[in-house]
């Protein structure tokens, strides 16, 4: 018969065993939890240096890379004919089937990149690389492509819109330009030279650059020394914050390549241009009609200024809205709206960059008086091709783009002379030349001169159109002054 001490001591036994397990278990699932919990932040939080400096930028980069994607154009060109009169049936018949034939068109393809704006599709990219494309392509991160369409491109600013027909898309918010400063770390997304998507870092080098390299142009450039290279046009260039502060557009190098001098477009001005782009397919931008430079030291104490600030009227062009307001050579224009004038051509944007026919208050100095202009903004108009800066010379009066494929405008005296040509020749001189158009293909250059068609005189646009439009859909005969050498080609209208 067992006695009961000898149970209380092995029941005692197990339950201390059984205690004993539980509180490693428990040990064990507080350690675990411990564990996990000083794990947590590591994924979280900024690699940073023992100095405190982050060591990457990873996650920014995950996050804003699927926005950014490669674009891909192609156009045909033709090569001008060495020797258009063989178009001339009469010089044909000496040398028959010997005679040279037009070079073949070939195609032209081009790389460059863009920036995902909206879901549903929407693109910034550079006008220049997009500019005369007959197919635009767009490839995402994802390995997805699409043919693109051209909603808008404003050669001014060097900026286009494109839309792909896609949903749910990456997108990189536009962040405020003017709040970078110089010294913030910038990075730079593209597909340089075609070999895939790359970041590249640096800083913002300088604000408000011009390069005088745009067609037009309204310059505000950041520039940075994060390297830039052929194919990043129409990329992005970010902050730390995974914002678009600029899109890329140029660079500054005697090679060719990055020495790192790059240039991009504030974000502030893109989203003006895509605004505008995407809801007419074109921009608008203010004009007073006037030229001004930024006041010198040299010029602010011949006018008896103190400081050398803001802005001095060089030229006042007639019938413009300066002129309407009363604006005079001479005056130095301090304030617009009341905000202080820094140069010309930070002024010059701010114009450009306000609607026509908004009222804006100008604060002047004339003769050592204060006084404010109000003046309604005109609309600006970009130059034509040989147009004079004080936007004088008449515009090309008429584009043939469906008959022959050229622009023309009548030859002036001071053209003539500019040609090399005798201030006595008449005619109409050729401004633009459809690169596949007929006119092209039979050697008709920019700068040349049409003396006659059918060997009727042609001095006007009008003339020209009227004798094109007799001639039909028969070949026509032009008499070309080609820089002081005449002769005749004949050329067939477009169907």
């Amino acid at each position: 018969m067992k006695t009961s001490k000898p149970l209380f001591t092995s029941r005692y036994v197990r339950i201390k065993s059984w205690l004993l397990l539980l509180v490693m278990v428990l040990f064990a699932v507080s350690c675990q939890r411990a564990n996990s919990l000083a794990l947590a932040p590591a994924s979280t939080t900024v690699p940073v240096s023992a100095a405190g400096i982050q060591t990457s930028y990873a996650e920014v980069v995950k996050r804003v890379a699927p926005a950014v994607v490669t674009i891909r154009t192609q156009k045909r060109t033709r090569a001008p004919q060495q020797f258009p009169f063989m178009n001339d049936p009469f010089f044909r018949q000496f040398f028959g089937d010997r005679a040279p034939q037009p070079p073949p068109a070939q195609r032209e393809r081009a790389l460059g990149s863009g920036v995902i704006v909206t879901a549903d599709g929407y693109i910034l990219t550079n006008h220049h690389v997009v500019d005369g494309a007959e197919q635009i392509k767009v490839e995402l991160n994802d390995q997805r492509s699409f043919e693109a369409k051209l909603i808008g491109s404003d050669p001014p600013s060097d900026l286009a819109v494109l839309k792909i027909d896609a949903s749910n898309l990456p997108v990189l918010t536009l962040g405020d330009s003017d709040r970078a400063q110089v010294g913030d770390i910038a990075l730079a997304i593209g597909n340089p030279l075609g070999v895939g998507q790359t970041v590249t870092m640096g800083i913002i080098s300088a604000k408000g650059r011009q390069t005088g390299l745009s067609s037009g142009s309204f310059e505000d450039f950041l520039q940075t020394d994060a390297p830039i290279n052929q194919g990043n046009s129409g990329g992005a260039l970010i902050n730390t914050n995974g914002e678009l502060v600029g899109i890329n557009s140029q660079i500054l190098s005697p090679s060719g390549g990055s020495i790192g001098i790059g240039f991009a477009i504030p974000s502030n001005m893109a989203r003006s241009v895509l605004e505008q782009l995407q809801k007419t397919g074109k921009v608008r931008r203010g004009q007073l009609g006037i030229v001004v430079q930024t006041i010198s030291s040299d010029i602010a104490a011949n006018l008896g200024m103190k400081d050398a600030k803001g802005v001095i009227v060089s030229q006042v062009q007639p019938g413009s809205a300066a002129e309407r307001a009363g604006l005079k050579t001479g005056d130095v224009i301090t304030a617009l709206n009341g905000t202080e004038v820094v140069d010309s051509n930070t002024f010059r944007n701010h114009i450009a960059g306000t609607a026509p026919g908004t009222a804006v208050t100008l604060s002047i100095r004339r003769g050592g008086a204060a006084q404010e202009v109000k003046a309604i903004l005109g609309e600006f108009v970009p130059q034509t091709a040989g147009a004079e800066p004080n936007g004088n010379s008449p515009a090309p009066e008429n584009v043939e783009t469906g008959k022959l494929g050229i622009g023309v405008q009548p030859l002036t005296a001071e053209v003539a002379t500019q040609l090399g040509l005798d201030k006595s020749t008449q005619g109409v001189v050729v401004t633009q030349v459809d690169p596949t158009g007929p006119a092209a293909d039979a050697g008709i250059q920019q700068g040349d001169v049409i003396e006659q068609v059918n060997q009727q005189p042609v001095r006007s646009a009008a003339d020209f159109r009227t004798a094109m439009q007799r001639s039909g859909t028969r070949a026509a005969l032009l008499l070309i002054n080609h820089r002081g050498t005449r002769v005749f080609i004949t050329v067939t209208p477009a169907s």
